[in-house]
């Protein structure tokens, strides 16, 4: 199975990257009326002016940028009716569309989505809305360039000799073991980083996309003496929860579509100096259970097989001096390789922690091809256990190194069968993914990077190498209260001596699917010991302590903390009290969202009102009691001005606190009087949505 990250690490920005969208033609699927007709979405008017459309799923805007560009990446500048679900397309002439990339699971605001691709027409294609609205977007803008390139380096035809369990990559008549990493930075960033690439052993990089932004790369690629595993994306790629679905029974359109456009790269490329082979789909065998089942399902992997062997033959008759391989993330794909794929000249396989299995899976199975790894590392979240917090529990920097180390054995174990590997992954994220996989997340250099280096030239003599982070622990681990201080303790050493800096991150990507880092409020207290803020946001988050040495290098750690509310002393009056409310969500999502879930103990339930001001909500404490602390814990749906009202008859209310400025975070309300029903006036929201708490506390 492959990293999450296998479609969304591969921008391929280019040079003097420039806003190509603002004050292009756009139109639009539909739209609310004039003043929010597409052109108000590529206006430059960032929360002036929107686009918004019909109330339906499949609804799209795109932009015409006049003439076919290189594209870098998209801006998407949401209002409060956003898409949970969309595609960035591409298109020539605006009637034939590619898919650049599919973002699933947004949680609004602004998204910047990293595309490689090029296009003269750049389209949002909406697949779910996130809300009874339809879709609406301040601003849509188009990134890019129209690229160029540098002075290519030697080549030569390369070929699959041999025979059966005795085959050989050749490259110009030479044996040639593919030393690999899969490539992430921007095509623009590509003459920083690849002589680094070089540098590590590495000859050979794979990409998962290969059109008109890919020449800037392959001439970066052959001026460093490095070969290009040239990607050709085919849908629904990336196997659990990305793609798109594609009928490869019946949708001809599609298939003649995509043999149109790769003959047209292959064509374009074939005698580029750094074309090592072309790459069919990625992990689409595997991806296809999420669009099928059954019966049909082994139909459409029958299909999608067999249309990666025309592809084959297509790309064969345009360059035979490149062999052709596809991908997929399990060895129970290569039957129907095996069966429908006989011109494929070798297979492919993302495997991580599972990496070594595979020679025993091609024995078990057969094959007569022999294979390359296309990513591999250390073990993904798939393969690992789950924590205290129920969440997987993260390999630490040195089990990383060793998992690359143990790769790299595995590949080179199964001798005259697996030709190389591109270990995953030569990337830049410093997010949830980039501290998972990358070797250089923020361009930092961390153990593993060493680890493949020395797998690649045999030593890492003389290089300064990364902190090592060991022991590291997390207290309470499970019980963290809100914007309250928990203890993280580590121990931190550096092998060559150097100054040791430590930083703490902290991501959400458990907690509300926001996977970037950010700055935790930490203060040390010495001997390796941190006191760090939790965050407002309730559930659990991943919380990273990175040791930076001054020299390029870093040591990174990560446990899970979860975050609850803050306790609050005296008895909750309200638990499981009689609770009303000026209205509730009977069906949508987790719904009923019933009042009485409010008040029942259980932050894990909630209650939502319609999505209307005002609402409101109170609750019966059965008689006069006083009340000391109010503690309302907020779902994403919260209210952003209320009032708390007390009453002692249910009929005649007086204020007793108000805000205008709630943040949907934890709310701790002190108070001093004594009533017997406690209400919520609810003003104002906070988002789109309605209003929603999980937990409405009342204390003596």
């Amino acid at each position: 199975m492959a990293s999450s990250l296998a479609w969304g690490v591969s921008p391929q920005a280019q040079a003097a990257e420039a806003l190509l969208s603002q004050g292009k033609p756009a139109t639009a699927s539909s739209h609310e009326g004039e003043a929010y007709a597409a052109a108000a979405a590529v206006d430059g008017n960032l929360t002036g002016t929107r686009w918004s459309s019909d109330r339906r799923d499949a609804e799209w805007m795109q932009v015409d940028l006049g003439t076919t560009k290189n594209l870098s990446r998209a801006v998407l500048t949401w209002e409060a009716a956003y898409g949970k679900d969309y595609e960035i397309q591409a298109s020539d002439n605006g009637t034939d569309w590619r898919t650049l990339k599919k973002v699933t699971g947004s949680d609004g605001g602004t998204d910047e989505v990293a595309v490689s691709g090029s296009g003269r027409y750049v389209r949002m294609q909406g697949i779910a809305r996130a809300n009874g609205y339809g879709y609406s977007l301040w601003e849509f803008q188009v990134y890019g360039s129209d690229g160029g390139g540098t002075g290519p380096a030697p080549g030569g035809a390369v070929k699959v000799t041999g025979s059966q369990g005795d085959w050989q990559l050749t490259v110009g008549g030479q044996p040639y073991t593919v030393k690999g990493l899969t490539w992430g930075p921007s095509v623009a960033d590509a003459p920083k980083y690849l002589p680094d690439v070089k540098s590590m052993g590495v000859n050979t990089i794979r990409t998962w996309g290969t059109d008109a932004s890919t020449k800037p790369l392959l001439d970066t690629a052959a001026a460093n003496g490095l070969k290009v595993v040239n990607g050709f994306w085919l849908q629904p790629g990336g196997g659990p929860g990305a793609g798109g679905c594609v009928n490869y029974v019946t949708d001809t359109t599609y298939k003649n579509n995509m043999l149109t456009e790769f003959a047209k790269w292959v064509d374009t490329y074939k005698s580029h100096p750094a074309t090592l082979m072309w790459n069919v789909g990625n992990e689409s065998v595997l991806g296809l259970q999420n669009c099928y089942s059954g019966t049909e399902l082994e139909a459409q992997r029958n299909a999608y097989t067999s249309f990666v062997n025309d592809v084959a033959k297509k790309i064969h008759s345009i360059d035979p001096d490149h062999p052709v391989t596809s991908t997929d993330a399990w060895t129970g794909a290569w039957p129907y390789y095996k069966r429908n794929a006989p011109d494929l000249d070798l297979y492919s396989m993302n495997s991580y922690g599972d990496i070594c299995g595979v020679q025993e899976d091609w024995e078990e199975g057969g094959y007569d091809k022999p294979y390359i790894i296309t990513e591999g590392g250390p073990a993904g979240e798939w393969e690992v256990p789950d924590d205290a917090n129920g969440i997987p529990d993260e390999p630490t920097d040195v089990q990383k190194a060793d998992g690359y180390t143990n790769a790299w054995d595995c590949v080179t174990g199964h001798q005259g069968v697996a030709l190389g590997a591109t270990l995953f992954h030569y990337g830049l994220e410093h997010d949830f993914g980039g501290i998972w996989f990358n070797l250089v997340p923020d361009g930092l250099k961390r153990l593993s990077y060493y680890a493949v280096k020395k797998a690649y030239t045999g030593s890492t003599a003389g290089n300064n190498t990364p902190p090592v982070i060991t022991n590291m622990t997390v207290t309470p681990a499970s019980a963290a209260p809100a914007g309250r201080e928990f203890t993280v303790r580590a121990d931190i050493r550096d092998p060559d001596g150097d100054l040791v800096t430590p930083k703490i991150y902290l991501s959400g990507n458990y907690a509300n699917g926001d996977k970037r880092l950010i700055d935790a409020k930490w203060r040390s207290t010495g001997n390796g010991t941190f006191a760090v803020t939790a965050p407002e946001k309730l559930g659990v988050w991943k919380v990273y302590i990175q040791a930076e040495d001054g020299r390029g290098n870093a040591g990174i750690e990560t446990k899970s903390v979860k975050v609850v509310a803050p306790p609050v002393t005296g008895t909750n009056l309200a638990l499981n009290q009689p609770t009303t409310a000026s209205s509730h969500q009977a069906q949508y999502g987790d719904c009923p969202c019933t009042p009485a879930h409010a008040t029942d103990g259980n932050t894990g339930t909630r209650w939502a009102s319609d999505w209307s001001d005002p609402q409101w909500i109170q609750v019966d404490l059965g008689s006069a009691k006083p009340i000391r602390t109010l503690q309302l814990v907020w779902d994403p749906a919260y209210a952003r001005s209320y009032e708390v009202q007390v009453s002692d008859d249910g009929s005649t209310w007086r204020p007793v606190h108000s805000t205008t400025e709630g943040n949907g975070d934890i709310d701790t309300i002190d108070l001093s009087t004594t009533a017997r029903h406690v209400r919520l006036q609810l003003t104002a929201r906070g988002t789109g949505w309605g209003y929603s708490l999980h937990e409405f506390g009342v204390y003596s």
